[in-house]
C-alpha cells in the first residue's frame, strides 16, 4: 500500500455499510487516527482488525496530532484517518490534518463511503437537480435565523445536519424564516434501527415532532425544498419594444409581434402588456 494519508469513510449507523476497500486500508495501515478511539476500536474489533494502532485526533488536538501523523509519514508509514461516523473533514475533524499533510508534500487518498446527507436526499423525493450542503447551523437562534435569511432564495435543496437537543428550536427557526408552505424532509437515525424519513410542510413539521417523543431523538438530516422559481424578468429592451408596439397596435397583436422580435415568453409578455395598458389607462383618467 502506498505511503500516504488515507481518509476513510466509516458507517453512519449500520456497521455493514463499510466498503471492502475501507476494510483493506484499515487492516493494512500502520496507524489509524480516530476522532474517538473507543468508537473506532469497536468498529475494528467487529471486523477482526487489530485496534492496537490507534491514535486520537479530534477537534481539540488536531494541530498537535497532525504533527504526529506527518512524522509517521516521514518514516514511510501509512496512516488511515477516520471519524466516529461518515467522512472525515465533512462536518467532522480532519480538514486541518489534510491541509497539513498536503503542505508537507504527502499524498492524501480518499476512501469514500456512507453519507447521511446523500442517503437522505436519495429517499426525499425532491426533484431539484442541485443541492446545497450547509451542515450544522449556528447554535444560537439569532445567528441561526441570520444564516437562514441568506438562503431563502437559493434554488437548491438545502441540506442541514442537526442534533436532537436543538431539533425543535431549529425547525421553529426554519418555519419562521422560510414560511409554512416550504416542504421539509426530516430524516432521522439514517441506517440505524429506528430510522425514519418524514416529508411534510414546515407548517406541519412541529406537530409531527411533538406527536411522539421518539420523533425528536437521534441525529437528523433536514432537507428544505428549493425556493420556487421566479419568472424571468423582461430585459429593458424587450420592455421598450412592447411599450412602443402597444402605442400603435391592439394588445394581442402587440404581444404576438413582441414575441417574434424578442423571443421572450408569451405569457410573461401578455401579463406585462396588461400591466402597461392598465397603467396607461389610469394616467389618462
Amino acid at each position: 500500500m502506498e505511503y500516504a494519508l488515507y481518509v476513510v469513510a466509516t458507517p453512519i449507523g449500520n456497521l455493514r455499510d463499510i466498503s471492502l476497500r475501507a476494510l483493506d486500508v484499515l487492516t493494512a495501515a500502520d496507524s489509524v487516527a480516530a476522532e474517538d478511539t473507543r468508537n473506532t476500536a469497536h468498529l475494528l474489533t467487529h471486523y477482526g482488525i487489530s485496534a492496537n494502532r490507534l491514535l486520537a485526533l479530534h477537534q481539540h488536538n488536531e494541530r498537535g496530532a497532525a504533527e504526529k501523523v506527518i512524522a509517521l509519514l516521514q518514516q514511510n508509514q501509512t496512516v488511515a484517518l477516520v471519524t466516529d461516523a461518515g467522512t472525515p473533514a465533512v462536518s467532522d475533524p480532519g480538514a486541518v490534518l489534510v491541509a497539513a499533510v498536503l503542505a508537507a508534500g504527502f499524498r492524501v487518498i480518499p476512501i469514500p463511503g456512507a453519507s447521511a446527507a446523500v442517503a437522505a436526499l436519495s429517499a426525499s423525493g425532491f426533484a431539484a437537480p442541485h443541492f446545497l450542503f450547509y451542515g450544522f447551523l449556528p447554535n444560537k437562534s439569532a445567528a441561526r435565523r441570520t444564516a437562514l435569511q441568506t438562503l431563502i432564495e437559493q434554488p437548491y435543496t438545502l441540506v442541514f445536519y442537526e442534533a436532537p437537543h436543538r431539533i425543535l428550536e431549529s425547525v421553529a427557526d426554519l418555519q419562521a424564516v422560510f414560511g409554512d408552505q416550504r416542504e421539509i424532509v426530516l430524516a432521522r437515525e439514517i441506517t440505524k434501527l429506528f430510522e425514519s424519513i418524514h416529508r411534510c410542510t414546515l407548517g406541519e413539521a412541529m406537530a409531527w415532532l411533538n406527536s411522539d417523543a421518539n420523533n425528536q431523538r437521534g441525529e437528523f438530516v433536514l432537507l428544505v425544498h428549493a425556493a420556487p422559481a421566479k419568472p424571468d424578468e423582461l430585459s429593458s429592451e424587450t420592455e421598450n419594444t412592447l411599450a412602443l408596439l402597444l402605442e400603435e397596435l391592439p394588445l394581442k397583436q402587440a404581444v404576438q409581434l413582441a414575441v417574434k422580435i424578442s423571443g421572450a415568453n408569451k405569457n410573461e409578455l401578455y401579463q406585462r402588456a396588461l400591466e402597461l395598458k392598465n397603467s396607461s389607462d389610469s394616467h389618462r383618467s
